[in-house]
């Protein structure tokens, strides 16, 4: 049988109803094995976390737990370099049966900036590109990305074939939440309590992250 594993990466500081969402429907849309939440250690991309790696892990731990087919993959966690996306598709491809299919999930804003990404044009080597849009978008792709997606896009998710190669966009419930945006409310004092599972929440509170400000 061919397995069908979804991708979703990100620094999750903290993970919240929004990536679960995501890749919750990604999952049903094409009836996913599992979609595992890859937890960065060191993006290079973005500023540091605020909270440990082991913190993160533990939130996303609680975040999909009895949450089918949510998984978590802490490999890059256990990396000393900083966490390039094509190292972990090579890993994990290399674990998985050549036939299986693996799709990568990407927000609009990540999925743009692709050409700053290291060895970023290999990426279709080992999976299918998945880019959740919201009915509200608008922006255009940078041209960097015009060709690309001329020759690898298809009109029809469904269509999807082979174990990668290939690009497709996704509609997603749209849902106007960042970890940001939560790490300001916390700062402020303020709850966020159904932005979060009740579980993640719990966690915060339990081991003081992100406290408020003085």
């Amino acid at each position: 049988m061919v397995r069908r594993v979804g991708i979703l990466g990100g620094t999750f500081d903290p993970v919240h109803i929004g990536h679960l969402r995501g890749a919750l429907e990604v999952a049903e849309l094409f009836a996913l094995d599992e979609v595992r939440l890859v937890p960065s250690a060191r993006p290079p991309h973005r500023e540091r976390p605020q909270v440990s790696a082991d913190d993160r892990l533990a939130m996303v731990r609680c975040a999909v737990e009895g949450v089918p087919p949510l998984t978590v993959d802490d490999r890059e966690l256990h990396r000393e370099r900083p966490s390039y996306t094509i190292d972990t598709l090579e890993s994990l491809r290399s674990e998985l049966a050549a036939d299986d299919q693996l799709f990568l999930v990407l927000g609009w804003d990540a999925f743009c900036g692709l050409p700053s990404w290291h060895r970023w044009e290999e990426l279709l080597l080992h999976c299918h590109l998945l880019v959740l849009q919201r009915p509200d978008a608008d922006v255009e792709a940078p041209d960097a990305l015009r060709n690309l997606l001329a020759a690898r896009s298809v009109s029809d998710p469904q269509a999807l074939c082979g174990p990668g190669g290939q690009i497709a966009f996704v509609w997603q419930t749209p849902l106007e939440i960042s970890a940001t945006q939560l790490r300001e409310r916390l700062a402020q004092g303020r709850s966020i309590r159904f932005l979060v599972p009740d579980a993640v929440l719990a966690y915060i509170q339990a081991h003081g992250l992100y406290p408020a400000s003085p």
